[in-house]
């Protein structure tokens, strides 16, 4: 059995979006917006350890100024992701 991961920031809960391409002609077909996602190893100082987190381009850029706790707090996410699985 082949599981599929959502492509989904673990930060912001932006995904995959629906959409329309528009021609020339003005014949619209539907199409998909995916997430820039990345993952990115992140250090947790508090607990000493380190998680992987699936993130969009723009919350990669918010990391560094941030940091996690600051940005699951803001966007409203559990802090149990960050627990250990």
């Amino acid at each position: 059995m082949v599981v599929f991961m959502a492509r989904k920031c673990d930060i912001s809960g932006k995904r995959t979006q629906v959409g329309n391409t528009i021609s020339h002609s003005h014949i619209r077909t539907k199409r998909k917006f995916k997430v820039n996602l990345f993952k990115k190893k992140v250090y947790l100082p508090d607990e000493n350890r380190y998680v992987t987190l699936k993130v969009s381009a723009r919350m990669l850029k918010a990391l560094n100024k941030n940091g996690v706790k600051a940005l699951m707090k803001k966007y409203g996410q559990d802090l149990s992701i960050l627990k250990k699985k």
